[in-house]
């Protein structure tokens, strides 16, 4: 039987997440009919029994092909799971777009942003799972490796802010790299901690936390009246 150790996902948690962010919503290879429905099988299998419980052999009987069949995409388990939560990732980058792109305003854009992340991440049963069965060593991959994960989640924020810049209605002056950063750290603190003052359940008011507390962080400052105070 083919069972993966526990830390082998969780020592690839950071790679994973950096490379999902650095590489975008990379469009999934679609002419290998037989290595999507692996994929598909993978993903209902470890959702329905988690990672730790399903098997090669249990991805096969579940894609209808042999186990040699699974091993000629797929060298091991290890790379399965990786090339399945890559997937969730590129399918989180195109939800992502897709909503803040229906936003009519820039305020609705980075509530639904933000709002979408949060669901992406706490609602797959598996990338949730991850991080529900090991949050500090989530929080280690985003912020232990000298920086590197964080750095590729804030570059993706940021372009996404300059996009705007360029639009006109943000700021040319905003330093979107630290206002990123700060954006990133509190959507990884809600992910990795439970909030006992918000409820991470209930989007409107996710979205309205992002109009109140995010927003203004792209927002000049209006410094009127504060001379002599």
């Amino acid at each position: 039987m083919d069972s993966a150790p526990p830390g082998g996902m969780r020592g690839a948690t950071e790679s994973l997440i950096s490379r999902a962010f650095t590489a975008g919503p990379v469009a999934a290879d679609e002419s290998d009919e037989i290595r999507n429905r692996l994929l598909d099988a993978a993903y209902e299998q470890f959702s329905r029994f988690g990672i730790q419980r399903s098997t090669m052999e249990d991805v096969a009987r579940r894609a209808n092909v042999s186990r040699i069949t699974v091993y000629r995409r797929f060298t091991g388990k290890d790379e399965l799971v990786e090339q399945v939560v890559l997937r969730q990732f590129r399918r989180y980058f195109q939800q992502f777009s897709a909503e803040v792109r229906q936003a009519n305003s820039l305020d609705e854009r980075i509530a639904a942003g933000f709002v979408s992340s949060l669901r992406a991440i706490r609602g797959d049963p598996i990338i949730a799972g991850l991080v529900a069965a090991d949050p500090d060593q989530f929080a280690s991959s985003m912020f232990g490796d000298e920086g590197r994960t964080l750095a590729a989640v804030r570059g993706f924020v940021a372009n996404r802010l300059r996009d705007e810049q360029r639009a006109g209605f943000v700021a040319s002056t905003l330093d979107t790299e630290r206002v990123a950063e700060i954006m990133v750290r509190i959507c990884a603190s809600f992910l990795t901690i439970p909030s006992q003052v918000v409820n991470l359940d209930d989007e409107d008011e996710l979205a309205e936390f992002a109009r109140l507390y995010l927003v203004p962080m792209v927002r000049p400052r209006d410094l009127s009246g504060a001379a002599g105070s």
